[in-house]
C-alpha cells in the first residue's frame, strides 16, 4: 500500500520528536507491518472541530492520546489568555469512565496548571452536566470534559466550555480553532510547571449541583404518594452512578434497583456492544430485569450522564422502549402542564428543541401560548437561546431527539441527572391522574395528533467514510428528491446555504441560523425529512417526521401503522 507523502512526513516527525519511547515503538510497528493502520493514524491531523475532540484512541496525529490532547489545551489556554487578560483564569476539568480518560484529564489539567491557571479538577468521574455545573459554581472562565459520550469503547473526546457552563460557540468556536492550529508541535505545549495550581473537588460540589436539581422539581405531593414506584436504573458502566441513584433518592423515590452487572465504570463496556441508550440492547438487562420484579420504569444513562433512555410500561403490561421525541414529548407537556397549574405561566416563558426533534413539541408549546424556538442540532445552541434571553424571558426546558434534555439554567448542556428525576416525578403525578406515563402519551397523541418519528444512518469510516458522506451530501443538493412517499417535496430547506425554497413559487428566503450541513425536505402532507452528518460520529443521518389524524376514540395502532407505512415508503424513494 502506497502512503501519501504527507502521511509520512508526520509520522517521521513523531518517530524523530520528543514523543514517548512506547509511542515511538508503536509508529515503527505501523511503519512496517501496518501501512493501512498509519495511514488512518496520520492522513490528518485530528480536527478540533466546534465541540472540540473526538475520535478513536491510539498513536498518531489523527488519534486521541495525551499528546493531541495537549496540543489542544495549550491552543486553548492561548486563547484564554487572549480573551481573559484583565484576570486570573481558572477553569473546571472531568472525566468520564472511558479508558485514558482519567489520564487525558490530569494531563489537561497539568497544561493549564503549567500556563498559571487555577484548576477544579474533579477527583474522580463525574457527568457531563456536573462540569457544566462547576463552571458557573466557581465562576470559571472555561471548562473541559473528557469524554465521548455515547461512541463505541475505542473511541474518546474532549469537550471544550466557556464561561456560561455552554459549550463554546461562535464566535470564540472558530477562534479556538484557530489556536489550536497555531499548535504545531509537542514542543509548544507547556507541560510541566504550575505547582499548587490544581484544586482537588468533589463531595461539595455534589451537593451543590443535586440542591440545584431537586429545586426543578414540581410535583412533592405526587412524589410523597407515590415516591415508592419501582424503578430500574443502568448507567451503563458510566458516570451516572455516581448521582443518579442520589438525586431520584433525595427527590423521594424509595425504590430504587441497579443493575450491578453494569454499576461499576468501565471504559470496555463489557455487557453492551454499545453504550448507547438509543439502542434497545443497551438496555436489555434493565429491561429483563423489570420484568423479573414488576417495576414500572427503566431509567439508562450513558457514559457521561448527559442522555438518558426510558422503558414504560405499555397498555398491556410490556416493557416497551420510548424513543428520544417521546420522552421530550412527555417532558414537555408535563412541565408546561405544572407551570400552568401552578400560575407559573406568566407569558414570557419558553422552551427550545432542535430542527431535526419532533413537531409535536412546537404544538404542546403553541396549545399553552408558551413560545418556542427551533435551533440547530447541539446543545450549544439551545444554551445559546437561554443565554441570549438572560434576563428578559425565563427558560422552562428544552431537548433533542436523541435523547438529550435540560430544565432549568443552572447547567447549560443536556443532563441526564435532572432528566432522570423529571422522568421519575412525571410518572408519579401521571399516577395521580390515574394513568401511567404510556397511557399520558396517548393522551397527548388524541390531543395534538399522531406524530410518529424514525432515524437511519450510514456509517462511513476513515477518510473514503469521510469522502462518500461528502458526496452523498453533495448529490443530494444538486439533485433533491421531488416527492418522499406519496406527497411532492414542496419546500427545501438548506442549512449550509441558510436558504428555505419554496418550490411552488420558487420564492426564497434567509434561514437565521448559523451555517449548518443540514439538508430538509417538506412534502405537502406535512413530512419532513432531514438529512445531516453526525459532527461526532463518521455517520450520516436520516430523519423522518410524520404525522397521522387521530380522531376521538380511533385506533392509535392503526394510526402507528399508516405512519410506519408513510415513513418506509419515504425511504425507499431515498434509497435507504
Amino acid at each position: 500500500m502506497d502512503i501519501e507523502k504527507s502521511t509520512m512526513e508526520r509520522a517521521r516527525k513523531w518517530l524523530d520528536g520528543n514523543f514517548d519511547p512506547k509511542t515511538k515503538d508503536e509508529v515503527a510497528r505501523m511503519m512496517k507491518e501496518d501501512p493501512k493502520e498509519l495511514g488512518e493514524s496520520f492522513y490528518k491531523t485530528l480536527e478540533f472541530g466546534t465541540g472540540g475532540l473526538r475520535g478513536i484512541m491510539g498513536v498518531g496525529t489523527n488519534r486521541m492520546n495525551i499528546y493531541t490532547v495537549g496540543m489542544a489545551t495549550q491552543g486553548l489556554a492561548n486563547y484564554l489568555k487572549s480573551q481573559f487578560a484583565d484576570r486570573p483564569i481558572s477553569v473546571a476539568v472531568a472525566h468520564d469512565s472511558r479508558n485514558n480518560s482519567d489520564l487525558f484529564a490530569k494531563t489537561t489539567a497539568d497544561i493549564f496548571a503549567a500556563n498559571g491557571f487555577t484548576v477544579y479538577l474533579f477527583e474522580a468521574l463525574r457527568p457531563t452536566p456536573e462540569l457544566s455545573f462547576a463552571i458557573r459554581h466557581l465562576h470559571c472562565q472555561s471548562g473541559v470534559v473528557i469524554t465521548a459520550s455515547h461512541n463505541p469503547k475505542e473511541y474518546n473526546g474532549y469537550k471544550a466550555y466557556w464561561e456560561d457552563g455552554a459549550q463554546v460557540v461562535a464566535p470564540h468556536d472558530k477562534n479556538i480553532i484557530e489556536e489550536v492550529g497555531k499548535i504545531e508541535s509537542v514542543d509548544q505545549v507547556k507541560w510541566n510547571g504550575g505547582d499548587g495550581k490544581i484544586v482537588t473537588i468533589g463531595e461539595d460540589i455534589d451537593k451543590a449541583y443535586l440542591a440545584k436539581v431537586a429545586s426543578v422539581t414540581l410535583s412533592p405531593e405526587a412524589v410523597a404518594k407515590y415516591g415508592d414506584v419501582s424503578i430500574v436504573y443502568t448507567p451503563i458502566h458510566g458516570t451516572g452512578i455516581t448521582l443518579v441513584p442520589k438525586a431520584l433518592e433525595m427527590c423521594g423515590f424509595k425504590n430504587i434497583t441497579v443493575i450491578e452487572e453494569q454499576s461499576t465504570p468501565d471504559g470496555n463496556f463489557p455487557t453492551v456492544v454499545s453504550p448507547n441508550p438509543e439502542e434497545a440492547s443497551a438496555l436489555k438487562l434493565a429491561i429483563e430485569r423489570a420484568e423479573k420484579i414488576g417495576a414500572d420504569l427503566v431509567i439508562a444513562t450513558d457514559p457521561d450522564a448527559d442522555r438518558i433512555g426510558i422503558a414504560v410500561r405499555d397498555d398491556k403490561g410490556r416493557m416497551v422502549l420510548l424513543n428520544g421525541n417521546q420522552t421530550g414529548t412527555i417532558l414537555t407537556y408535563y412541565l408546561l402542564t405544572r407551570w400552568k397549574e401552578l400560575g407559573k405561566l406568566k407569558g414570557k416563558e419558553f422552551i427550545v428543541k432542535t430542527i431535526v426533534t419532533t413537531e409535536l413539541i412546537a404544538s404542546i408549546a403553541e396549545s399553552f401560548g408558551v413560545e418556542y424556538y427551533d435551533v440547530l442540532t447541539g446543545f450549544k445552541f439551545i444554551a445559546g437561546v437561554i443565554r441570549d434571553n438572560e434576563g428578559k424571558k425565563q427558560y422552562i426546558g428544552g431537548g433533542e431527539e436523541s435523547y438529550g434534555y435540560l430544565t432549568g439554567d443552572f447547567v447549560r448542556d443536556k443532563d441526564a441527572v435532572s432528566a432522570s428525576v423529571l422522568v421519575a416525578e412525571a410518572m408519579a403525578w401521571a399516577k395521580g391522574q390515574g394513568l401511567s406515563l404510556w397511557q399520558l402519551l396517548e393522551v397527548i397523541y388524541r390531543k395534538y395528533g399522531y406524530y410518529k418519528e424514525g432515524m437511519v444512518y450510514i456509517t462511513k469510516q476513515g477518510k473514503e467514510g469521510a469522502e462518500a458522506i461528502a458526496k452523498m451530501m453533495s448529490d443530494m443538493r444538486s439533485n433533491p428528491p421531488k416527492k418522499l412517499g406519496s406527497s411532492a417535496v414542496v419546500t427545501i430547506k438548506d442549512y449550509q446555504l441558510r436558504e428555505e425554497t419554496d418550490l411552488k413559487s420558487g420564492a426564497k428566503k434567509p434561514i437565521d441560523l448559523p451555517v449548518s450541513n443540514v439538508l430538509q425536505f417538506i412534502t405537502e402532507d406535512g413530512s419532513k425529512v432531514s438529512v445531516r452528518p453526525s459532527g461526532t460520529e463518521p455517520k450520516i443521518k436520516f430523519y423522518f417526521g410524520v404525522r397521522e389524524p387521530l380522531a376521538e376514540g380511533a385506533d392509535i395502532d392503526k394510526a402507528d401503522k399508516a405512519a410506519n407505512a408513510k415513513i418506509e415508503a419515504i425511504k425507499r424513494d431515498l434509497w435507504i
